[in-house]
């Protein structure tokens, strides 16, 4: 009769594998998530207060080559015009900018949100 290897111990080699999988991925979400949707250098302000999180916000981005961003979806300013008009007048808007894009793309996002009497806008810094 041949000696039969007893299993007294569990083999938790391949359980630690999986739960380092997990925790990789869970970081590297939550790396994307704390950075936003589009990801930018913010410029720094001194001063800047904390945004409240609004369910009704809409964020707008300028990545650094200058192009706009409608949540994380590319769009142009005329489009989102548009896109602003359908909204109610109250919808909270969350400005993000690159510190390396054009200012004159600000600029005229600053007109054109004006120009459509929107008020409820944030802009957002990093702190210092």
């Amino acid at each position: 009769m041949k000696n039969a290897k007893r299993m007294d111990t569990i083999n938790v080699v391949p359980f630690i594998d999986i739960m380092l999988v997990l925790l990789v991925i869970v970081l590297t979400s939550a790396t994307f998530i704390a950075q936003g949707k589009i990801p930018i250098n913010l410029p720094q302000a001194q001063g800047a207060s904390e945004i409240t999180q609004d369910l009704k916000q809409v964020e707008i981005t300028i990545d650094e080559k200058g192009n706009y961003f409608l949540d994380k979806n590319q769009t142009t300013l005329e489009a989102l015009e548009l896109a602003l008009l359908e909204m109610p007048k109250d919808t909270a808007i969350l400005l993000r900018g690159d510190s390396k894009s054009y200012f004159e793309k600000f600029i005229a996002l600053i007109g054109m949100l004006n120009k459509i009497d929107r008020m409820n806008v944030d802009i957002e810094v990093e702190q210092p």
